[in-house]
């Protein structure tokens, strides 16, 4: 291979190249240039600066090697560098440190330096095709894309996207499909990683999204704007809940994507292999929603506990199968349509339990104020719940109770205060027999109780608390709905937030020394004023 090909000859195999990998045909050039460069180097020297440039008009290649302008006394290799002495020469305004540009004659690769210089532009134009690749791909993230499939290997299916090779790894695939050489498939695209071997281009036929868009491609006024597919759960091939609203009030958002004779529907759960699709109307009231989420069942009731994001359900007795579903699959999808832990009751189950804790609270008051059984029962069903809350409550709604006057009032509320002076006397005790340290006592939000808590828990020191987890307080659940399991935390009985758990830790840790304090944000009068008028309306 002669270094003086045919100019036109390279400019041609360049653009031959660069159209068949869809790259940049200078990229090409470039890729060459390298390639020759090396193999010059091969001819004149490791060591020699050697650098090749093909002119992308008229394919012309320009040889020359660079060399370092360096001071007389200081030259030692003389393929790399050139003495001040001669570098002025040849241009009279050279300094030390500049690079003098010598051109190099034509010459013959041999065989061992063609190879080298071929595996360099083989290896450049893949990196660049795989760039290429990788910036194309990158930025369709989050759509569906249709492919040829190429091979199946181990249950993951390589499919070729034209531009590029994706796979659909096994467990992204919807449960009993198969696919063969030569069939076309439709898929999510949902991750592209750039890899040492290339990028990877990740598709998926269970993902949640890939529904959403199939319906997108479906539904005009979803593809339009007009209907908004809020939220979708999936169990791939079996079962799944899509959570629609409209924009405009003349238009049915669940017709819309349901179709003329459920045609539109149709079509996406022939996509999806049969999987049976409830459409279901959103709601901003999350009570409403998650009554929505649960059709077909009826719901009697809902309880929202906001702080540890959980729902209590009430639904009839005979409506308890349907609610759950087969294997919990209604309950589970629900849960992750809506976002909340759900917990379905029967109007019996309910019943039972509200009259357990009826007895609780009576028997609570009954002991803690030496009262008997109808008065326990009279400040139960008034809806207090613990003595605390009867103890500091205005007296008047305590002698509004029937059959109370002020004096019974104000005795019962007495007898409360004993109790709870007593029982923070025991907890006090009880703290100093555990060890637990007083510097807990400063922890804002912490009281004797939970002072005792942490002893029995062995958290006696404010090293101890800083050291925990929110878990380790607050307690929590694995699992969703029917399945969950509780485990509880040192705190668990209390009334106490994830959120408070988590300040009573940071604060240990302030107090510890781990951490420092977060500064306090001091609001000024100017910028009170500033908040004021921007909050007035123009």
């Amino acid at each position: 291979m002669a270094i003086s090909a045919n100019r036109l000859e390279l400019l041609q195999i360049a653009d031959a190249v660069a159209r068949e990998k869809v790259i940049d045909k200078q990229i090409v050039l470039d890729a060459m240039a390298d390639a020759i460069a090396k193999a010059a180097r091969s001819r004149y020297g490791a060591e020699t600066d050697v650098h090749a440039e093909i002119n992308p008009k008229t394919g012309e290649l320009r040889l020359s090697r660079h060399l370092l302008v360096v001071d007389d006394a200081a030259l030692e290799n003389d393929s790399r560098e050139i003495a001040l002495s001669e570098a002025r020469k040849r241009n009279p305004a050279a300094q030390v440190g500049d690079a003098i540009s010598e051109t190099l004659p034509p010459f013959d690769f041999g065989r061992i330096a063609a190879q080298s210089a071929k595996q360099v532009i083989v290896q450049k134009v893949r990196d660049a095709e795989r760039d290429r690749q990788y910036q194309e791909y990158k930025d369709r993230i989050g759509e569906v894309v249709n492919g040829a499939v190429k091979r199946v290997e181990y249950g993951n299916v390589i499919v070729d996207l034209g531009r590029g090779e994706a796979i659909v790894r096994r467990d992204e695939l919807i449960p009993r499909e198969t696919f063969r050489p030569g069939d076309r498939i439709r898929a999510y695209l949902f991750d592209v990683r750039r890899e040492a071997r290339g990028p990877q281009i990740f598709l998926s036929r269970t993902h949640p999204q890939f529904m959403a868009k199939l319906f997108a491609q479906e539904v005009p006024e979803i593809y339009d704007g007009i209907v908004t597919v809020q939220a979708v759960a999936r169990d791939p091939g079996s079962r799944a809940k899509i959570a629609v609203t409209s924009r405009d009030s003349s238009i049915d958002p669940v017709g819309a994507c349901v179709g003329m004779r459920g045609s539109r529907v149709q079509a996406v759960v022939g996509e999806l292999q049969g999987e049976k699709i409830d459409i279901i109307p959103w709601s901003p009231d999350q009570a409403t929603f998650i009554v929505n989420a649960l059709q077909p069942a009826e719901v009697v009731k809902v309880v929202l506990d906001e702080e540890a994001d959980r729902i209590e359900v009430v639904v009839p007795d005979d409506q308890l199968s349907l609610a759950i579903g087969r294997r919990g699959q209604n309950v589970r999808l629900a849960s992750q349509l809506t976002g909340w832990d759900i917990d379905i009751l029967t109007e019996a189950e309910e019943s039972e339990r509200r009259q357990k804790e009826f007895a609780e609270r009576t028997e609570l008051f009954m002991n803690a104020l030496d009262v008997d059984e109808v008065v326990g029962q009279l400040l139960a069903a008034e809806g207090f719940r613990t003595v605390e809350e009867l103890a500091y409550v205005d007296s008047a709604e305590v002698a509004s109770i029937e059959g109370f006057d002020e004096d019974t009032a104000r005795e019962i509320q007495e007898r409360a205060q004993e109790y709870l002076t007593r029982i923070e006397s025991e907890n006090e005790a009880r703290r100093q027999e555990l060890g637990v340290s007083d510097e807990l006592k400063e922890i804002d939000g912490v009281t004797t109780a939970m002072l005792v808590a942490f002893g029995e828990n062995d958290i006696k020191t404010v090293e101890d608390l800083a050291g925990c987890a929110t878990d380790d307080l607050a307690g929590w659940t694995e699992g969703r709905g029917q399945e969950a399991t509780r485990y509880k935390g040192a705190l668990d009985g209390f009334d106490v937030s994830r959120t408070e758990a988590e300040a009573m830790i940071m604060a240990a840790r302030v107090k510890a020394g781990w951490i420092e304090a977060p500064e306090e944000t001091v609001e000024t009068e100017d910028s009170a004023e500033e908040a004021e008028t921007e909050a007035q309306p123009s």
